[in-house]
């Protein structure tokens, strides 16, 4: 784990987190059996523009990026977008070591992110790191989205 590096993304990083987020997307549905977790369907220029106005952090191995995380802060909130680990790459604390990093970057923020209601596995991720389910909202019937928060110091 020593050889993973925390570091903020460029633009130049984007096809590379687009890949691991279409990755990522494709094994959750394998994991769960749900082929209606619908894969990442974005341009590349989607990506892109987040750097505008978005903290981008990525998890690196020499060139490889293996995990990703983006955040911006509005009014004292800081929103968390969804937490990538490359599936290769589970519990090795590469998505504890991101929130930390966003966490450092906002400290005196009110964090807020959402998962899918079928992401029972990232809800107890992110209940392992100390965040809570706060409110649910109903998508359709098979697909909510769960919000969750934790407090900064």
């Amino acid at each position: 784990m020593n050889n993973i590096v925390i570091e903020r993304a460029s633009v130049s990083d984007a096809e590379k987190i687009l890949s691991l987020q279409k990755l990522a997307y494709q094994s959750e549905a394998e994991i769960y059996n749900d082929f209606s977790i619908e894969p990442l369907v974005q341009t590349l220029e989607q990506p892109q523009n987040q750097f505008e106005d978005h903290i981008i952090l990525k998890a690196v191995v020499g060139d490889a990026i293996i995990g990703s995380v983006r955040a911006y802060e509005k009014d004292g909130t800081c929103f968390i977008g969804k937490l990538i680990v490359h599936p290769n790459h589970q519990n090795r604390g590469i998505g504890k070591r991101l929130m930390n990093a966003i966490e450092g970057l906002f400290p005196n923020s009110r964090y807020e992110l959402f998962t899918g209601s079928k992401s029972e596995k990232n809800i107890a991720l992110y209940e392992k790191l100390g965040y809570k389910a706060f409110t649910e909202n109903f998508i359709s019937p098979d697909l909510s989205l769960i919000y969750l928060e934790k407090r900064g110091i």
